[in-house]
């Protein structure tokens, strides 16, 4: 299989440089792994669903929402308050709580059927991006989501982090 994974957040990414960073790993499948899809305020605007899949599409980039690996507002929760209890804003959380990483993979992963992903990409799928918000791959449930796949199907997974400052 020469397929390649490339995970991906916004935060600390301007539009012009996110959208350069998908080119440069030549993504041509773009994971949206967000339950939803939309950012408050203007600085992240570009990674509303619209706008993002509108852009997508004049870079050749196929967009596929895939809701099932969203964490729900439960566990959402979980990780909320874990954070709260390190006193640790979302944005500079640097990894996942254990009780959030166990109830995602209960939750997500257990029910998650590889070769239905295969097939959801398409059979011309080569480089992939997975994608939420959080810069740090650690920090998200995509490298989660990447760690399995590199496990269970061999393949290889790249991190790209913003080199901005936010």
């Amino acid at each position: 299989m020469s397929l390649r994974l490339v995970t991906i957040g916004v935060y600390g990414f301007d539009r012009e440089h996110f959208f350069q960073a998908l080119v440069d790993a030549h993504i041509d499948v773009f994971c949206d792994l967000r339950a939803r899809r939309g950012m408050r305020g203007s600085k992240y605007a570009f990674t509303n669903s619209r706008s993002l899949q509108q852009t997508l599409k004049e870079l050749g980039i196929r967009y596929v929402h895939i809701k099932e690996l969203a964490p729900g507002r439960i566990l959402r929760e979980v990780q909320r308050q874990q954070d709260k209890g390190l006193r640790v804003a979302k944005r500079a959380r640097k990894v996942l709580g254990a009780s959030f990483v166990h109830a995602y993979e209960q939750e997500c992963l257990s029910l998650f059927d590889e070769q239905e992903f295969i097939t959801q990409l398409g059979p011309d799928a080569q480089v992939v991006g997975l994608f939420c918000v959080e810069r740090e791959p650690e920090a998200c449930h995509r490298s989660l989501v990447a760690e399995r796949l590199a496990k269970k199907l061999g393949v290889p997974v790249e991190h790209i982090l913003s080199q901005l400052n936010e």
